[in-house]
């Protein structure tokens, strides 16, 4: 089966090839993938090549399908997995797998498994670890969201406390306390604000930060402090530019912060999360550094009297990534304010190159057609010379300028193919 992806070849060496896949052997499956999202850890990967831990060496001779946010349907079953899936059975991946005692995983390592591509072909390790997941929502791109989301829900289930009487630790952010997303108005800020005002463990006070008042402007416009506030949240925006560690002891009214997100790789906002933890606070570090030597002062003083302590998480586990689909099937998660961009699988390979240089949020991929990667906020203007785009433009207007399934299906049939 003649087949299209975009594979690593080697350092900032990406390709939409066509090539032939081979027939699956009995203990794997062939799915067709329908969206895959763009992880910043996929541009981190293709910008290393060889020298990232999770990518072979001999890709030059082999390349590998990238992406790992990846969602389809399942068209052939191998025996051994027949009575487990089904042809026809929508399906995401929990990409975070064990390799043969390696941290090889899809989207980085294997020659058809991946996440960009028209068809791929799950590894053995991928069901016998219980990795591919049924998937029940009508949306697809939900399904490619429900990966970066378990990242945000293992940060979440990381943060922990200590009964000071038994030094026991109590997993998960304090119930009721004071949260702080720092840089927060990021993609994966939004869905960590969708998340902590719809979860079971809700804080009290959510303060979400950024120096940009327009993406600040945008996250409030998606998450309503009206909205938190039915769930018992009380949610702040604030712009840090300024004056950040007043501001937020401020609006904390001088108690500091319970649990302290950190979504930017800086040391200055590395630092301000340590200046307004509050006694017993849990600060962790999310976002994940390109820099192997970045570093930042913390407060010992405050570890030793003040029991401050640090953690640091990246991806999720098969458990939090359950959590997400069964939220977003219930309704309760809607991560579409995460996805500013569109495109087709001719957009992967610049857009992942050059992810850091492009504004706005997730760039959704829809892995079997060919649309140039646009900008929600640019569909109009697309639209005076294409009516496909005049269409979503009219479509996502409706749902607050965000994507959605409308538009999704109205895409899938309407767009070129590949």
């Amino acid at each position: 089966m003649l087949n299209k992806a975009v594979r690593m070849h080697g350092q900032n060496d990406l390709q939409l090839d066509t090539f032939e896949l081979p027939a699956i052997k009995d203990d794997e499956i062939l799915v067709r993938v329908v969206s895959d999202s763009i992880c910043m850890s996929s541009y981190k990967a293709a910008i290393q090549g060889s020298n990232h831990k999770r990518v072979p060496e001999d890709i030059a001779e082999h390349p590998v399908i990238i992406g790992h946010e990846f969602c389809g349907v399942i068209e052939q079953v191998g025996a051994k997995w027949q009575d487990k899936y089904a042809v026809g059975e929508k399906f995401t991946i929990q990409p975070n797998i064990s390799y043969k005692n390696t941290l090889r995983t899809p989207g980085y390592a294997f020659e058809f498994c991946g996440g960009d591509t028209q068809r791929a072909v799950l590894i053995p390790e991928v069901m016998e670890q219980d990795c591919l997941l049924k998937y029940r929502a009508r949306e697809f791109f939900y399904g490619s969201l429900s990966e970066p989301l378990s990242c945000i829900i293992g940060t979440f289930h990381a943060q922990y406390h200590t009964h000071k009487e038994n030094y026991e630790h109590e997993m998960g952010i304090k119930e009721g306390g004071n949260m702080a997303i720092l840089a927060g108005a990021g993609p994966m800020g939004l869905g960590a604000i969708d998340y902590a005002i719809h979860c079971d463990r809700k804080p009290g006070l959510l303060v979400v930060t950024d120096i940009d008042q327009a993406r600040l402007d945008r996250a409030a416009s998606i998450y309503t402090a009206e909205e938190a506030a039915k769930h018992g949240v009380k949610l702040v925006y604030a712009n840090t530019r300024e004056n950040a560690v007043e501001t937020l002891m401020g609006i904390s009214e001088g108690k500091g912060y319970d649990d302290v997100l950190v979504f930017a790789p800086v040391p200055a906002v590395i630092e301000q999360g340590d200046a307004i933890l509050a006694y017993d606070g849990c600060l962790n570090f999310f976002a994940g550094p390109t820099n192997p030597a970045l570093s930042a002062n913390f407060n010992f003083y405050n570890v030793h009297y003040a029991a401050h302590h640090l953690v640091g998480t990246s991806g999720g586990n098969t458990s939090d990534m359950v959590e997400a689909l069964e939220m977003i099937a219930e309704g309760r998660l809607n991560p579409a304010g995460m996805v500013t961009h569109v495109g087709g699988l001719n957009a992967v390979a610049d857009t992942t190159l050059n992810l850091p240089k492009i504004p706005g949020g997730k760039k959704l991929i829809y892995t079997n057609i060919n649309l140039p990667l646009t900008a929600i906020d640019d569909f109009a203007k697309a639209g005076e010379t294409d009516p496909v785009f005049a269409e979503l433009a009219k479509i996502c207007a409706k749902h607050n300028n965000l994507w959605c399934g409308e538009a999704e299906a109205y895409l899938l049939a309407h767009a070129e193919a590949i």
